[in-house]
């Protein structure tokens, strides 16, 4: 995958709790001295996640845009090239957003969609098929008090803000557990050629992926 151009951007909220900037995206030497809120724990340690926000913030396919309170990263989205071993790696535009968490307390002031906002943006964003594949045992269920399926759709809500909309595959970690979802956004400028092989792959023979 090409080397994504940067478009830096910086929104101020005002908040009860305080002043939040969304800033991206941002480079390792960006947060290297901030620090992780210790609410962010959903994939990993914050600061093992911290680690390895910095490694998809300076890498060439990788975008990484935080939520700061003062010092602290109270939220993030990245996004970045796909699994090598996985089918998508086979499409040269696409971008997949790996990871979106914001610590549970500031999700009262509904900056998830905002964050999302700031990112898309960004030109960019338009050369590429942006998807992110949704894995239930990731979501929050024990802060949110949400069941699985209330869980999905405010997910799909938030990252429909954006205009990513729930499409089928036929990927087997998406059909490990039902409440899995893809969900997809095609920018302006993919072409014609570029959708059908996404969709070509959607749905891929997978005793011919493995041979491959």
């Amino acid at each position: 995958m090409c080397a994504i151009n940067y478009n830096p951007a910086d929104m101020i909220i005002e908040t009860p709790s305080g002043t939040i900037h969304i800033e991206g995206p941002v480079k390792s030497t960006d947060i290297e001295n901030l620090q992780m809120d210790e609410e962010l724990k959903n994939f990993r340690p914050p600061v093992k996640q911290k680690k390895a926000l910095m490694q998809i913030a300076d890498s060439s396919d990788g975008m990484l845009y935080i939520i700061r309170y003062e010092n602290t990263i109270v939220g993030y989205v990245s996004f970045h090239g796909t699994d090598p071993y996985s089918r998508w790696s086979k499409h040269p535009k696409i971008l997949e957003l790996g990871a979106i968490e914001l610590s549970f307390h500031w999700r009262k002031f509904k900056l998830a969609k905002k964050l999302l906002k700031v990112a898309f943006e960004n030109p960019v964003m338009e050369d590429f098929i942006i998807l992110t594949l949704e894995f239930s045992w990731h979501w929050d269920l024990e802060n949110t008090r949400l069941d699985l399926w209330n869980y999905q759709k405010m997910l799909t809500n938030v990252f429909g803000s954006v205009g990513l909309i729930k499409m089928s595959t036929n990927d087997p970690d998406i059909l490990e557990h039902p409440a899995n979802v893809l969900m997809v956004r095609i920018g302006k400028n993919v072409s014609g050629e570029d959708i059908k092989e996404f969709d070509s792959l959607r749905f891929l023979d997978e005793g011919i992926f493995a041979k491959n």
